[in-house]
């Protein structure tokens, strides 16, 4: 296992992740753990991660500098570097010229993680810089306007990096952290998704004991990975709930009705509560309100179903890795609040039931490789991912049931002909969106004015980050043919081409 100390950087994530495409197992932990939890933790190797603050901030992160001294083997990454060298005795300093973006990297040394890497390319991002390296340090690497680019002690087993190994930018970077992870580490490549299961379903059945569980099914692949595994491991003391909240896409909760009796096998409550969510999102506009709203509703449906069931002591949730870093600063650290997610955090204290999350620490595609370990459809495995608010934020503006009609029709026509044109693989998500503005148009002759459909697709691999989709422009004039022709009440039709980040996926 190789723990990563969270220092506050965007890449924090993709550190993590590409530790695990190694067959690694990689947890993140605040900078405030304490020497005595790692050694219980037992890692193999620690990576200190970049972050946005300058070393000599006053609240700038630190960690207990006794971990230094464990023996385990350290590789700090930008921030994480700095922080070594000034914990161990070395200097920091501001640097005249900062630097950001790519890099010509300048190997003096080879070294144990350098060993066989060339000159390259590598990604900066950094405004301090290692101006002495502590006693038994050696430089290994240099830029033109970083000194020390790459250092290490290799008695001690303690590497820095000022430059990002992880991100795509720099072309040797998952080169070089194979050689900390295997040749300094040790690590062997067996942490699968068959191995993360048979773990999963034995935490499940050791913290439920003879209790009961209820789970709230949404249709996607997270919900219903959680209630595999749930039901793997405590049979038909799980029970589902399903709660139609008027918010699915055309057909959306019979299609799903059919999917939940052919791949879980539990109890499965279904639920209309159409009513109750339109009438509370009557005439609210603010995205964050709805979400609020709904998660709210959602709660008090929810409450009154697990009333109905004597025993259950437990919650499952399908929350993941992304859900819960959009929904709040990760681990304490200066991550911004994105959006709230409903499905984070759990019910109210008020139901005193106890949280089971077993996908907290995986991505989406993480997840979906358990999913297919646990036998489930690959028709249920691929589905798109869809927000727990569904339409409700796919609809700028307030919420109607006209409006509701014509995005269901308009999201149809989109599914069908990325199916037909074989893209629903290809992509990561593809959605419409209804606008809250309406343009002139003109069909049959005849003056219209009416609402515009955003088309929105994009390819991505965990949700993380994503780019927007270059589907074939015959695919597109397809689409929007059949949009403008086939819905009465839209009379034209956009492509979203913006990337996350900027943007978010959803709009909303």
């Amino acid at each position: 296992m190789i723990l990563v100390i969270d220092f506050g950087s965007q890449y924090n994530q993709l550190i993590a992740r590409r530790v695990r495409e190694n067959r690694v197992y990689c947890r993140i932990e605040p900078p405030d753990i304490t020497a005595a939890e790692v050694a219980a933790m037992k890692p193999d190797g620690i990576i200190l991660s970049g972050g946005p603050s300058s070393i000599y901030e006053d609240e700038s992160p630190q960690m207990d500098t006794a971990v230094l001294e464990m023996g385990i083997p350290i590789l700090g990454i930008c921030y994480g570097m700095q922080f070594l060298a000034l914990a161990m005795g070395g200097e920091v300093t501001r640097s005249e010229k900062r630097e950001y973006g790519r890099a010509d990297l300048i190997i003096r040394e080879k070294g144990s993680l350098l060993k066989d890497v060339r000159d390259t390319r590598c990604w900066m991002s950094h405004g301090d810089s290692i101006e002495t390296l502590p006693r038994g340090f050696s430089a290994i690497a240099l830029t033109r306007n970083t000194k020390i680019a790459a250092a290490e002690n290799p008695e001690k087993k303690i590497y820095g990096l000022q430059f990002h190994p992880e991100v795509a930018h720099t072309p040797d970077g998952v080169k070089i952290m194979r050689r900390f992870i295997f040749d300094v580490c040790g690590c062997e490549p067996s942490w699968t998704m068959k191995k993360f299961a048979a773990d999963s379903i034995e935490k499940i059945r050791e913290k439920v004991g003879d209790k009961k569980v209820i789970l709230g099914l949404s249709g996607g692949v997270d919900s219903s990975v959680t209630a595999s595994l749930v039901q793997a491991a405590i049979g038909s003391r799980l029970t589902c709930v399903f709660i139609d909240n008027g918010l699915l896409r055309e057909n959306e909760a019979l299609d799903l009705k059919k999917t939940f009796k052919k791949n879980i096998a539990s109890k499965i409550r279904l639920v209309s509560a159409k009513r109750k969510f339109l009438s509370a999102l009557s005439k609210v506009t603010d995205p964050e309100k709805k979400r609020k709203i709904i998660g709210r509703i959602f709660v008090d449906v929810f409450e009154a179903e697990a009333q109905k069931i004597k025993g259950v002591e437990f919650l499952a949730q399908g929350t993941i890795y992304p859900d819960v870093i959009e929904s709040k600063s990760a681990h304490g650290g200066p991550s911004a609040v994105i959006k709230s997610h409903h499905n984070v955090g759990g019910l109210p204290e008020r139901m005193k039931l106890k949280l089971i999350e077993p996908l907290n620490s995986l991505f989406k595609d993480e997840v979906r490789e358990l999913g297919l370990e646990l036998g489930l459809d690959e028709g249920l495995i691929w589905r798109h991912p869809f927000p727990g608010p569904g339409l409700a934020i796919r609809i700028m503006g307030a919420v109607t049931q006209k409006k509701l009609s014509l995005l269901r029709k308009v999201d149809a026509i989109l599914l069908d002909e990325i199916e037909k044109n074989k893209y629903g693989r290809k992509l990561w998500q593809a959605f419409a969106v209804l606008l809250p503005i309406k343009t002139v148009g003109v069909m049959g002759d005849k003056r219209t004015y009416d609402h515009i459909a955003a088309i929105r697709a994009v390819t991505s691999k965990d949700a993380m980050t994503a780019d927007w989709a270059r589907l074939p422009h015959d695919l597109l004039a397809e689409i929007s043919n059949r949009i403008i022709n086939e819905v009465d009440g839209i009379n034209r039709a956009v492509y979203d081409i913006t990337s996350k980040p900027p943007g978010t996926i959803e709009w909303e």
